[in-house]
């Protein structure tokens, strides 16, 4: 399926972000690239062919913007305090700019979301929905990590523990326990296999502070056949977008 290509304007980055987009019609959802950081990454990994017969049938329409990954965490040249106020600047293009664009896109004036990833994209996912759960509705999120202080080298700050969801989750209570439980759902997928440790454990981790939480969720884990990389997750995506959106 061909997609549309943009460079969308952001404030909050100030920079224009590229962005594709596919499908015509049916319930956005907003795709964030693995550490590559690319928005092209889901079509050149084949994401989108496998994905095809639910953008032609209407089903659903992909965002796949590119992410600053590499400027907030993959990096560590510069402070762990200027990192993070890129990733600050990058939530803001999402949950504000991005989101904008997505309303006028679909003609809808409040949409129901849904955010998926790869690997650290799925990180990415779960924040998105955890920590703005009126926004994003749930997350499909497939081999992720959810402990942002493996990606600061143990390096800890603020905005390195609300970016961990092992972290901030074990912690919420009272109103912001509730925003999440009432708006919002999870579904972690990973699998045993190779290139999966760390990522199993945290994806067990979090699953059982989501259940203990009472926060919505469903937890896929594979077995030791299934491997840290695109393949085994065309797999897993396609098993839970149809199960999601058909």
């Amino acid at each position: 399926m061909n997609g549309r290509y943009m460079q969308l304007p952001s404030q909050a980055m100030g920079r224009p972000i590229h962005l594709w987009a596919y499908g015509y019609f049916g319930l956005p959802v907003i795709v964030f690239p693995s550490a590559a950081g690319f928005a092209h990454e889901w079509q050149a990994q084949g994401m989108i062919e496998v994905l095809k017969p639910l953008l032609a049938a209407g089903k659903i329409k992909l965002y796949c913007p590119e992410s600053n990954v590499a400027e907030a965490w993959t990096r560590h040249e510069r402070p762990l305090e200027e990192r993070m106020q890129k990733h600050v600047a990058y939530e803001k293009f999402i949950s504000e700019e991005l989101m904008s664009f997505i309303r006028k896109d679909c003609n809808w004036a409040n949409p129901t979301v849904t955010v998926t990833g790869c690997s650290l994209g799925a990180m990415y996912a779960a924040n998105f929905a955890l920590k703005f759960p009126e926004l994003f509705n749930q997350a499909i999120c497939m081999s992720g990590r959810y402990l942002a202080t493996e990606l600061t080298k143990g390096q800890h700050s603020l905005d390195v523990y609300f970016n961990s969801p092992i972290a901030y989750v074990s912690n919420l209570n009272g109103h912001a326990l509730e925003r999440v439980k009432k708006h919002t759902k999870i579904i972690l997928v990973c699998g045993r296999g190779a290139y999966e440790e760390g990522c199993i454990e945290e994806t067990i981790s979090l699953g059982r502070i989501l259940q203990r939480k009472q926060i919505p969720n469903y937890i896929d884990i594979w077995g030791t056949e299934s491997r840290h990389d695109w393949g085994w997750w065309k797999q897993q995506a396609l098993k839970h977008f149809r199960q999601q959106f058909v």
